[in-house]
């Protein structure tokens, strides 16, 4: 396949699998790549679009398709997300994921990460203040150190939140995807600025 001829592939199947996370509010970037190449009766593998092609063309949908409805839901979950920060300050809350990154779907979830070395504390300050909550866990990877970190889930304005829990000392390494993406997250002030400066701003 000819250079040019494997790039517009390529920009297709990234506008499809754009199309399904727009439509769908999934964030599962993996899941919506191998809908579109079934969508686009691509056999092949090799030629998948990368997560930043992606995210670059669910931009350029968002704004084109979804531009109000998108833009007062992303307002709506930020002001959720600063709630929640606000109320988790003593376990230095971090945004991340698509709520600080502008790419949030309708039933996308606030991700934060909590940065302290107890975890009871954090429980117990759930308990003591009589919010609803569910302890569960995933693998998260940061620097080259894999964790099984706790994550703790609980809803802020009707919308829900997934706080990650994790060692102090690690509040300072450069996280990373598989595809070796930094991940980009905000501390509080970063994300009332943001908010502040323009409500309806997209990133």
């Amino acid at each position: 396949m000819a250079s040019g001829k494997r790039n517009h592939h390529r920009e297709h199947l990234a506008y499809l699998a754009a199309r399904i996370l727009a439509e769908d509010g999934t964030q599962d970037y993996a899941s919506a790549k191998r809908k579109a190449a079934r969508q686009a009766g691509a056999p092949s593998t090799q030629q998948l679009p990368d997560n930043r092609e992606i995210e670059a063309a669910l931009r350029s949908w968002q704004a084109l398709y979804q531009r109000e409805s998108h833009a007062s839901r992303l307002q709506a979950l930020r002001e959720a997300a600063v709630t929640a920060m606000k109320w988790l300050a003593p376990f230095n809350p971090w945004l991340t994921g698509s709520v600080w990154s502008g790419t949030a779907g309708p039933h996308s979830d606030i991700n934060l990460q909590l940065f302290t070395d107890d975890g009871k504390a954090l429980e117990l300050f759930f308990l003591n203040g009589e919010q609803e909550y569910h302890m569960g866990q995933r693998k998260v990877r940061m620097g080259d150190r894999t964790l099984d970190a706790a994550v703790v889930s609980f809803s802020v304005q009707g919308f829900p939140v997934n706080a990650t829990l994790l060692p102090l000392d690690l509040q300072r390494i450069v996280q990373k995807t598989s595809d070796g993406r930094v991940v980009e997250r905000a501390r509080l002030a970063q994300v009332e600025a943001l908010l502040a400066a323009s409500p309806l701003t997209v990133t």
